[in-house]
C-alpha cells in the first residue's frame, strides 16, 4: 500500500512520519511514538480509554485515521504535565481519589479538560453530560466529579500546574 507523509503536533513536538493511509492514530501514538496512556479497550468509540484532544476537543483515537491529524494538534496524558509539574486536572484526580487501576483516567483527565476550557465553571450535570462517553468500572464516579470539581475551582484560581 502506498505511504502517504503527514505532519502532525503532538505534545507540542512536530513530528514527521510516512503512514499508510488507513493507520488509526491510536495505533501511530501508541506504536511509533510510545505513547501509551491511551489505551484500545471498545475499538468502537464507547469506552473513551483511547481519548486525546485533537485541536482541544477530545477524540476517539482508536477511530480515527493518522492521517486526520495531518497539520493539527494531539495532546495526549503523556504532554499534559510539564517541567516536572502536574496540571491541576492530574493532581485533582490524585487528591479526590479519581483513579484506581488508570485504564480510563487519562481519557476522563483530558476529556475534562476540554471540558473546563469550554465551561471553567460547569454544574454537575454538565461534568456528567460531558463525561458520558468516558467508562470507568472501578471508582463508581462519584471520585471523578469531585475530582472534576476540584479542578475547577484550582483553574479558575489561576492555579493550572502544581509541583510533581
Amino acid at each position: 500500500m502506498k505511504r502517504v507523509l503527514i505532519s502532525v503536533t503532538v505534545n507540542d513536538q512536530r513530528v514527521e512520519a510516512e503512514i499508510e493511509p488507513r493507520e488509526l492514530l491510536l495505533d501511530f501514538l501508541r506504536d511509533r511514538l510510545n505513547l501509551t496512556g491511551a489505551k484500545r479497550s471498545c475499538d468502537v468509540q464507547v469506552c473513551g480509554a483511547c481519548t486525546v484532544l485533537l485541536d482541544g476537543l477530545p477524540v476517539s483515537a482508536c477511530n480515527m485515521l493518522a492521517y486526520d491529524t495531518n497539520g493539527r494538534h494531539v495532546l495526549t496524558i503523556e504532554g499534559l504535565a510539564q517541567d516536572g509539574e502536574l496540571h491541576a486536572i492530574q493532581k485533582a484526580f490524585i487528591e479526590q481519589n479519581g483513579l484506581q487501576c488508570g485504564f480510563c483516567t487519562p481519557g476522563m483527565i483530558l476529556t475534562t479538560k476540554a471540558l473546563l476550557a469550554a465551561r471553567p465553571d460547569p454544574s454537575e450535570s454538565e461534568i456528567r453530560s460531558y463525561l458520558r462517553g468516558n467508562l470507568c468500572r472501578c471508582t463508581g464516579y462519584h471520585p471523578i466529579l469531585a475530582a472534576v470539581r476540584a479542578a475547577a475551582e484550582q483553574m479558575r484560581d489561576g492555579d493550572e500546574r502544581v509541583e510533581i
